[in-house]
């Protein structure tokens, strides 16, 4: 079995099936290649992005090409939990000036998405483009608090922890 078999075979769900497919594929010199080419396959989409954000919270960094193919790919996500795992990837990852715009699109799009995890985590990845790109500060500081007058209890919660880093 190979790396597009194993995540064609996951359930959707088991945490321990998709750890043991990055446990047993990792150490593959072309496994982020390989991650960023499954996801523009709906049908590993899923798979293919928890593996990445897994791999970057693990420490593991990934080459400015890489990233950069990555937000290339924003608008193919069609999960949300594909656009989530992204999201919460957006901390590990360089934001070049070229992919600012597709980056951003994305983010405005993911703040009016019905459901809460990626509204709350696109408030976290404005407040990424704000770190690495001051000129959006001001705007990520008023999407805060426009988001802490409207906004549901989770994603509040969640703007109160970005404010707590002192960045906004």
């Amino acid at each position: 079995m190979n790396i597009e078999q194993a995540i064609a075979g996951w359930d959707g769900k088991s945490a321990e099936d998709i750890e043991n497919i990055y446990n047993r594929y990792s150490s593959d010199s072309l496994f982020v290649a390989n991650l960023i080419d499954f996801t523009r396959q709906t049908a590993l989409q899923k798979g293919a992005t928890w593996l990445l954000k897994h791999h970057l919270q693990r420490g593991r960094r990934i080459s400015a090409e890489q990233a950069a193919s990555v937000f290339k790919l924003l608008s193919q996500l069609s999960h949300w939990e594909s656009m989530l795992h992204i999201l919460q990837s957006l901390p590990y990852l360089r934001i070049g000036k070229s992919d600012v715009k597709v980056l951003e699109v994305f983010l405005r799009q993911c703040l009016l998405d019905t459901n809460k995890f990626v509204r709350a985590w696109a408030y976290n990845g404005f407040h990424e483009l704000a770190k690495q790109h001051p000129k959006y500060r001001d705007e990520a500081r008023q999407f805060f608090e426009m988001a802490l007058k409207d906004e549901a209890p989770s994603v509040k919660a969640r703007i109160r922890n970005i404010m707590k880093s002192g960045c906004h």
